[in-house]
């Protein structure tokens, strides 16, 4: 979330705002923007490079938040192990970080 907090600033702000700004209707009125956070994520060259490089240790992490729904603290382990893996990912070659 660091990261995307990071690389997609503007746009998770302005859908921010937007939801407090409509609290009854924000999920209608806020929907554009909501879009524009999902482009920056998806397209961003570091996020990608992440996602690329620890795609395994995510989807272990993604299926036990699946499994325990009720207990998330039970994937601790696993989001322990993408975080590791993001700790090494280089990006040295990535642009604007």
């Amino acid at each position: 979330m660091a990261i995307t907090s990071k690389c997609c600033q503007k746009e998770l702000d302005e859908y921010g705002a937007c939801v407090v700004s409509h609290p009854v209707s924000w999920q209608e009125k806020c929907v554009d923007l909501k879009l524009r956070v999902a482009q920056c994520t998806s397209s961003h060259p570091v996020i990608r490079k992440i996602r690329s490089d620890c795609a395994g240790e995510f989807s272990v992490f993604e299926r036990c938040l699946r499994e325990n729904q009720s207990s998330a603290e039970a994937c601790q382990p696993h989001l322990a192990r993408f975080l590791a893996c993001v700790e090494t990912v280089d990006l040295s070659g990535i642009g604007k970080q």
